[in-house]
């Protein structure tokens, strides 16, 4: 942001927050009491799939994507997490929850863990997340108190993901409808528990990578899988059952090979795989310049008029161009995730399905 801000600059913020509408409850305090009132409220999302789409409401769908269990027991607060890694716990295709740093990890040389030395734990990366942006930019203050985000909470952090299912769901949810997509991905499961006695496991068990590398093309599309997709989740899961895909390469990727790896996949581009570390992954370093929720974001957090950047331009970047959306992000790494997740509250996108 510039130094000397106008007067418009400042009645456009008081607009946002205004306009700004969510059924999450309120939290106003210290960030301490973000992160006790994250820890008190148990939340048990159940997500399906929706279409990758320019509509601003799609971040509802797109968190659906990522199927968790929630954890039984209370949220631990002394799991240690770092910023460019994995900081969600994943479920790998045998059923065991693993996490980047388990207990023990602190003490550990990072030239022999190949992970860099952590530097919060999950019951502090939300609260020290919060007060970089804070720091960084004040205005951001009264988004951040009225609308806590619970996607870096311990709660979020709990969340048991299934990357491998995550995956398949992204691509199963291309290109059609929230409805369609939850009707194909029920057809799907059902492909590979027929002979499951368990009404309720044979509609919500998921597939591991090797029961669908070994199920054949036509097979898959019986689901309602169109040819290409059915040749994605196919391809996806032979890469996870070959060992070029794991849940242990996710954990502890860098950030950079993390979307290398994953938009090598046919069926796999960089929105989906930028959506994929965020919201799955919880890596808090993500900054999506492509997502058009994104760009308005940032430019009604700039002081732009979005009306009158509306049609003017088709090109990718109409809104902000990218290397001013860097610019402004830039400022608030390791946490760009989080100054993106409010980019999307700018602009109305409901996230509270993140947390519900």
């Amino acid at each position: 942001m510039a130094p000397r801000r106008s007067a418009r600059l400042i009645a456009v913020t008081e607009q946002l927050k205004e306009a700004i509408v969510t059924k999450s409850t309120a939290t106003r305090g210290s960030e301490t009491k973000i992160r006790n009132d994250s820890v008190k409220k148990r939340k048990s999302p159940v997500k399906d799939t929706v279409k990758k789409s320019s509509d601003p409401r799609r971040l509802d769908e797109l968190s659906m994507n990522h199927t968790i269990r929630e954890a039984a027991t209370p949220p631990p607060l002394d799991r240690l997490v770092e910023p460019h890694r994995t900081n969600a716990t994943l479920v790998t295709p045998r059923g065991t929850s693993i996490v980047a740093y388990p207990p023990g990890a602190e003490s550990a040389s990072p030239s022999k863990t190949g992970l860099p030395h952590p530097t919060a734990t999950t019951g502090n990366l939300l609260e020290k997340a919060v007060a970089h942006l804070i720091a960084v930019e004040p205005r951001l203050k009264p988004f951040v108190e009225k609308h806590p985000c619970s996607l870096f909470s311990p709660d979020g952090l709990a969340e048991e993901i299934n990357p491998f299912q995550s995956l398949v769901s992204s691509i199963i949810s291309q290109q059609v409808s929230g409805a369609a997509a939850k009707s194909i991905k029920k057809k799907f499961i059902a492909l590979f528990n027929t002979s499951e006695p368990d009404e309720e496991l044979r509609t919500t068990r998921f597939p591991t990578p090797s029961e669908v590398a070994k199920c054949d093309i036509p097979t898959l599309r019986t689901a309602g899988l169109s040819q290409r997709k059915a040749e994605y989740v196919q391809g996806l899961a032979e890469k996870f059952s070959l060992g070029e895909l794991s849940t242990e390469m996710l954990l502890k990727a860098s950030d950079e090979e993390i979307l290398e790896k994953l938009t090598a996949v046919r069926g796999l581009g960089k929105w989906s795989v930028e959506m994929f570390t965020c919201f799955a992954l919880k890596r808090t370093d993500v900054f999506s310049t492509g997502d058009l929720g994104v760009q308005r974001g940032c430019a009604a957090f700039t002081g732009r008029d979005i009306n009158k950047l509306k049609g003017k331009s088709s090109a990718k970047f109409k809104y902000m161009a990218e290397k001013d959306m860097l610019e402004l992000a830039a400022k608030f790494r390791p946490y760009r995730s989080l100054f993106m997740w409010y980019m999307w509250r700018i602009e109305d996108v409901d996230v509270t399905v993140l947390g519900n």
